[in-house]
């Protein structure tokens, strides 16, 4: 990385808890650099309880922008003062940006990067194809199903531990959502045509999510929204059963793309090739 940090340099990054895993500094700074913009992308880790003061501090446009991730989505929404339509359709935020008269504005650009995704490595599939089944009830989860229901998803499934979050997930989406405890996986899964993990179950090897994907159909394309690791048990077991996959890197950088022109004010340069560069990174945790 070339750049050199300067009186006028735009500052943006992203905020999680934890967040040194995330390989968004690596695809932003990788753009900035090619394009010669005079930027930075910094990774920001608020204590878990203490998000809003942080980003309340951040008015003014000090810092232009945040990506948001877990577990500080639907703060981030609750703490803008406008936003977006997906914003408030996923009823969470992975985007925050900071105006110079103190204004803050919340955006969701995860819809984006999970259609992204599907489009780049699923793209015989056909979100009007059948039901879509999100397991999670969180800021992910909201953001996916906001995304699949504007893309003509006939049927969205949220399958969640806790029923009544699934149900609170669900009820704000209308009548094509239906809500489905974990015990109700197995028919919650019957006839999907696509089914996203969008919990943290799987990330960091932090536990493994226990669902029978051998009850999908042949056809339906299975989404691992994690990324580290790459390759998770979850979209293994999905591939050892003949199923299309779609990993979490692609989602990443699909979301990263309108983002950085928020951040930035022009898109990133299309000659890098930061899918390669996150998985070298990637590669070397391991």
């Amino acid at each position: 990385m070339s750049q050199r940090i300067t009186g006028a340099t735009i500052v943006a990054g992203v905020a999680g808890h934890p967040v040194r895993h995330s390989l968004s500094p690596l695809l932003h700074n990788a753009w900035l650099d090619a394009a010669g913009i005079d930027g930075v992308y910094a990774p920001f880790a608020p204590p878990a309880d203490a998000f809003q003061r942080f980003a309340e501090g951040l008015r003014g446009a000090a810092v232009r922008g945040l990506n948001v991730t877990l577990p500080f989505k639907e703060a981030a929404l609750s703490v803008a003062d406008r936003a977006t339509e997906r914003a408030v359709a996923a009823e969470a935020a992975n985007l925050l940006l900071f105006e110079p008269e103190g204004e803050i504005i919340a955006d969701n650009t995860d819809g984006v990067g999970l259609l992204a995704a599907f489009a780049a490595q699923a793209p015989e599939f056909d979100p009007r194809s059948g039901p879509v089944v999100i397991l999670g009830a969180g800021g992910a989860a909201r953001g996916a199903a906001a995304a699949f229901k504007a893309a003509g998803a006939p049927q969205i499934r949220i399958v969640n531990r806790t029923l009544a979050k699934a149900e609170f997930v669900a009820g704000a989406l209308g009548q094509a959502a239906f809500a489905y405890s974990l015990d109700e996986a197995k028919r919650a899964l019957d006839g999907a045509a696509a089914v996203i993990n969008a919990t943290s179950a799987g990330i960091s090897n932090g536990g493994r999510l226990e669902i029978p994907l051998w009850s999908t159909p042949n056809e339906a394309v299975v989404m691992d929204m994690i990324y580290t690791p790459l390759d998770t048990d979850f979209l293994q077991e999905a591939r050892a059963l003949g199923r299309k996959t779609v990993d979490g890197l692609g989602m990443l950088v699909g979301q990263a793309r309108p983002s950085f022109e928020a951040f930035y004010g022009r898109a990133p340069p299309d000659d890098v090739d930061v899918r390669a560069l996150a998985v070298r990174a990637l590669e070397a945790r391991r």
